[in-house]
């Protein structure tokens, strides 16, 4: 960070750095670090000159996490019909973001929500996982286990999950680019990305559920979900009023307020 004095223990840390360095070989990791250092400089970068005047630092300009809601919109009419419901869900196996081999076959024996989903930091996709995240306890009521896959690589979905606080599996359907959503008719060739498109999949392997959004940027209704996992379960739906089944649109906004909050 040359030309800019910083505190001792930023000091100290950067020379740190600057000896180890050159010790790491050349690897993925490497340069994860080097990303992660140089994030941290242009932090610095943009703090220092208000600290240096004296002035109480300032909020960084944007916040990381709802950056999604500065991005272009993403709209387009659904390209694919799902797979058909009562046949048998093909099983795949695609890296999470700790690199680690996922199968679908590994949850044999409980429901599987599988959500394919455009791209990690697009503005529907941000709203939808942030709503499942939320939605945990009520997954996990019904033993279910939720899974996203986008054509994305695991390092943003290991990005993504850490600044929108999401805990379920993120797989990677990179390379070969789209393979699994191909298989599960949810693949746009032309955009190179997934439809929005959801599978509820119970313990045998069978297709419970199938739905693809007529629109991208549209949310499918989770109470859609709960009622097939509750068909499947045997459990209770959540207790909802009328008016909150009539009008989905006013849990997403709830939950979504209560998580950005």
């Amino acid at each position: 960070m040359a030309g800019q004095s910083l505190p001792g223990r930023l000091a100290e840390l950067e020379q740190r750095f600057e000896r180890l360095a050159g010790q790491l070989p050349e690897s993925p990791e490497k340069d994860a670090v080097s990303i992660l250092h140089g994030m941290i400089q242009e932090v610095w970068r943009t703090i220092a000159p208000t600290q240096r005047a004296g002035a109480p630092a300032e909020k960084a300009p944007v916040d990381v996490a709802n950056l999604y809601r500065l991005a272009p919109s993403m709209g387009g009419t659904a390209e694919n019909e799902p797979l058909s419901l009562r046949t048998t869900a093909p099983d795949f196996t695609l890296r999470d973001a700790n690199d680690t081999e996922v199968s679908l076959s590994d949850f044999r024996g409980r429901p599987v929500v599988l959500a394919f989903y455009p791209l990690d930091w697009s503005p529907t996709c941000s709203d939808q996982l942030s709503l499942y995240e939320a939605e945990k306890a009520e997954f996990e009521r019904f033993g279910a286990q939720v899974i996203g896959v986008s054509v994305d690589s695991i390092y943003s979905h290991g990005a993504w999950a850490a600044v929108r606080g999401i805990t379920f599996p993120l797989l990677s359907d990179f390379e070969p680019k789209g393979a699994v959503s191909r298989r599960y008719h949810a693949y746009r060739a032309k955009d190179g990305f997934s439809e929005r498109a959801l599978y509820v999949i119970d313990g045998d392997g069978v297709i419970r559920y199938a739905h693809i959004s007529p629109q991208l940027d549209r949310i499918p209704d989770i109470y859609e979900l709960f009622d097939c996992l509750a068909e499947i379960t045997g459990r209770p739906v959540p207790a909802k009023s009328g008016d909150e089944r009539a009008n989905g649109d006013r849990r997403l906004e709830q939950t979504l307020a209560g998580v950005e909050g």
